[in-house]
């Protein structure tokens, strides 16, 4: 073999490798995502077969000494705080995206990234903790108790609006530049340039970016234990306490047994369906995109 052929298979060799490396990490992660929803589902094979399915999302009360297990209160409570902080933390995250790319000044826009950085890697607990001694009190001096929808509403938008403002500033700067140059030749103003041109072209991603800040809200659990109440109900306010599906999780699954403990597992298997639809959301945006490229 002459030098120039083994110059010209070793690029290949790598790219095989590299390719099945890939394949072999897409596979385990796939087998691993199956061995949890199949252990999900034998978990909560006893009280389905006790209980049923329908008196879980029927129901409107959770008592596991009664046998009573109604998901419902606690589902709409979780969509319900998971919708309005990503309400909130959606117009926030994808603006300081565009400011950091069009409107600040290079410095202030690489000290603005850096700020995200650093705020997306703070851990939730540290953003309940700062919830329960600042903002409680101050929502409870509005409208008692305090705790309720609202500050899980508005420490959840805190903590994913870092995840989608970077995720769509990473998104915009996937932008091709011939775009930019053309709303240019066009004397497109900056803002004409970003409504016809950026948010168009960078759709995908944007969308993409809340609904990974959406799946991290629906996951979070010790933001919404610490300063949302606890109670299970159904809010008619912002202002009352609630239970998310993960908070009971974690407040019940240390002492749950028998009937109780497999009522958990399907609070976890109906957040993995959850889960499940957003990342099916995520790639049919993404295959659209494709498609209208």
């Amino acid at each position: 073999m002459t030098s120039s052929a083994k110059k010209t298979s070793f690029p290949q060799n790598v790219d095989r490798l590299l390719i099945w490396s890939l394949r072999g990490i897409a596979a385990i992660v796939g087998t691993i995502v199956l061995f949890i929803i199949g252990f999900l589902v034998l978990e909560s094979l006893p009280v389905f077969r006790k209980v049923g399915v329908l008196p879980f999302l029927r129901n409107t009360s959770w008592n596991p000494m009664e046998g009573v297990y109604s998901l419902t209160p606690m589902l709409i409570s979780t969509l319900l705080v998971v919708a309005g902080a990503v309400l909130l933390a959606a117009p926030i995250g994808i603006l300081s995206a565009l400011f950091c790319h069009y409107y600040a000044p290079k410095p202030v826009a690489n000290l603005y990234r850096r700020l995200l950085e650093i705020m997306s890697g703070i851990p939730g607990v540290v953003y309940g903790f700062w919830g329960l001694v600042v903002l409680v009190p101050l929502i409870n001096r509005l409208h008692p108790p305090g705790t309720s929808l609202l500050a899980g509403i508005l420490l959840l938008a805190l903590l994913i609006t870092p995840t989608i403002a970077l995720i769509a500033d990473a998104s915009l700067a996937g932008v091709p530049q011939e775009y930019l140059q053309g709303a240019v030749a066009l004397s497109l103003s900056r803002w004409g340039t970003i409504r016809e041109i950026v948010l168009p072209a960078a759709r995908s991603g944007l969308f993409t970016s809340i609904i990974l800040g959406t799946g991290r809200a629906i996951g979070e659990t010790i933001i919404v234990l610490m300063v949302c109440g606890n109670i299970v109900q159904i809010p008619s306010s912002v202002f009352e306490p609630i239970r998310t599906l993960p908070a009971n999780i974690a407040l019940e699954m240390d002492f749950a047994l028998g009937d109780h403990r497999s009522a958990l597992f399907v609070s976890g298997l109906l957040l993995m369906g959850v889960n499940l639809v957003l990342v099916l959301l995520a790639e049919a945006i993404a295959q659209e995109e494709i498609y209208h490229n």
